[in-house]
């Protein structure tokens, strides 16, 4: 019952999975379940949102109508239902006799209890044949992935779009001695030299070095931006969208002097917090990244704006519910005042690394391309893809970063694929 309703608020009003799911600030109903139930409730969201085009179109074969406009509920109850027989370990009659039970309790859809009955069985009994038939479907709502083809072209497309089923990786950003690391915690040294733990059952905060402030979580590409500026030892950088601090942590471990700025209250406690942890010491600072004006021209700023998260959709897989293009086209013009304002804040010679996890072009490639066009005073820094060996595929001809979920494939009992993200580097002479 939960799952289905928290279903119904992604898809029909748009809230955030992440939010409702919180532990601290969540819906209550999900906080007073037990830990194992909330374990399942998550799982069969995430699998039911990374399906839901292809769930949708099996559960449309087996019905002889559609479902009548006003039947919202009861759509995602067979959702909810379908992503446990389609794909998850759970026993089939037991998804099917809870989806009957739903129906049965809610006076809307209760005269629908024989159809969802019998819909399930037969999803059941059909599952191998339903799986073929829908694999041709793109996982990824029509508009972004026609929005992908016209980026990537279409094979490329349908290989990104593939990627959002993957389950995600862990990546650990390393303070320092990555390898000796990856061979305590059986892990694998990738290209960005973050580590990747196989697959385990547990809290990686139970892992050893987790305590001791040693590592901490990171997707392999959100690792990429800071890593930009080289050697950062003595240098005067600034984090201007600091939280929750991975890469203001990477920054300060490197050796530089930090200033790190967010705007939100809830968002610097959890990056002080973060810190502390790790134990690292950065100038935290509770502002408006538009009001920020340092002293003195700084060495650097690294820029990783708010996008509309389009790379993160394995780990965040509502993302294609909860947005659309008119959110992409007003982040867009949010980056771009952001760039502008970060190029004003550094020394000639120094960089500006602007970043964020976005998929689409219009958030990363053209935000660079029209700041550059009327600054003949800022250069692009191109990335060398010597430097970059096993990645030189995600630095573009113009030496920006381009990585997508479909890079890293699956090795040897590791998963694969990484975030999608844009990272350019400028520097004002």
């Amino acid at each position: 019952m939960t799952a289905a309703k928290f279903l119904g608020a992604v898809i029909d009003r748009k809230i955030s999975l992440d939010g409702m799911l919180d532990l601290n600030q969540g819906n209550a109903a999900y906080k007073a379940l037990s830990d194992a139930d909330r374990a399942l409730t998550r799982a069969i969201l995430t699998t039911a949102l990374r399906h839901l085009l292809r769930l949708e179109a099996a559960i449309a074969s087996l019905i002889d109508a559609p479902l009548p406009e006003g039947a919202r509920a009861l759509h995602h109850v067979l959702i909810v239902a379908a992503a446990q027989i389609l794909h998850l370990d759970v026993p089939a009659h037991a998804a099917v006799d809870l989806a009957v039970e739903q129906a049965n309790r809610d006076p809307r859809n209760r005269r629908f209890a024989k159809l969802v009955n019998a819909v399930l069985r037969r999803m059941v009994r059909e599952k191998d044949d339903l799986l073929a038939r829908t694999s041709e479907i793109s996982p990824v709502p029509a508009w972004f992935h026609a929005r992908l083809a016209k980026a990537y072209g279409a094979d490329d497309a349908m290989r990104i779009a593939e990627a959002q089923l993957w389950p995600p990786a862990i990546d650990l950003t390393v303070k320092a001695d990555p390898e000796a690391w990856a061979s305590k915690l059986n892990g694998r040294i990738l290209a960005t030299g973050s580590v990747r733990l196989p697959a385990f059952d547990g809290s990686v905060s139970g892992l050893e070095g987790y305590e001791d402030g040693t590592w901490w979580v990171q997707d392999a590409a959100a690792a990429i931006p800071a890593k930009l500026f080289g050697d950062l030892k003595g240098k005067r950088i600034a984090d201007l969208c600091a939280a929750p601090g991975g890469k203001t942590a990477q920054l300060a471990a490197a050796g530089a002097d930090v200033v790190a700025i967010e705007q939100s209250a809830n968002r610097v406690r959890r990056l002080q917090e973060n810190l502390d942890r790790l134990k690292l010491s950065v100038e935290v600072r509770q502002a408006d990244l538009f009001d920020f004006k340092p002293d003195e021209l700084l060495d650097g700023v690294l820029l990783d704006a708010p996008c509309s998260s389009t790379g993160t959709t394995r780990r965040h897989p509502d993302v294609f519910w909860t947005k659309g293009p008119e959110d992409i086209g007003k982040l867009a013009v949010l980056q771009e005042r952001m760039l502008r304002h970060a190029i004003t804040l550094v020394k000639p010679g120094g960089l500006v690394v602007f970043s964020n996890c976005s998929l689409d072009p219009l958030e990363g490639e053209t935000v660079v391309a029209k700041v550059l066009a009327d600054n003949p005073n800022l250069v692009r820094v191109p990335v060398d893809p010597v430097a970059w060996p096993g990645l030189e595929k995600a630095i573009t001809s113009l030496g920006e970063f381009r990585t997508t979920p479909a890079m890293l494939p699956p090795v040897d009992g590791f998963a694969g694929g990484m975030d999608g993200f844009f990272a350019a580097v400028l520097s004002p002479r």
